[in-house]
């Protein structure tokens, strides 16, 4: 099951550090899991597909809607480019679409 998380870090080119600290799970979870000490529990299987936007059943075996989900994923963020651009093109300064780019990942962590 970690091979799945393995591939994935790689494809999106992050460390698991980084996974743990932006999909809010500790990194002894992760640390446990690629040992085999243990297997995430549901929640944590959760956070960490929604990081990779994924499903848990492809986190977990590999196989699964990964396709389904990469394509919603590329949808929304076209939409959001589109959107971003618009807002440049009324003034908002690259700086202030940071601001609400960090505002909306914060959100979006939120349970």
């Amino acid at each position: 099951m970690y091979e799945v998380f393995e591939k994935l870090i790689q494809k999106y080119e992050v460390t698991p550090y980084k996974v743990a600290k932006e999909a809010g799970v500790t990194q002894t979870a992760l640390s446990n899991w690629k040992s085999g000490r243990s297997t995430p529990s549901a929640k944590t299987l959760q956070k960490i597909a929604d990081y990779f936007g994924v499903t848990v059943d492809y986190l977990m075996t590999g196989k699964g809607e990964s396709e389904k989900k990469e394509s919603e994923i590329a949808g929304r963020e076209k939409r959001f480019m589109e959107y971003a651009r618009q807002l440049m093109d009324m003034g908002i300064t690259p700086e202030d679409l940071e601001s609400l780019i960090d505002i909306a990942q914060k959100m979006g962590r939120k349970e």
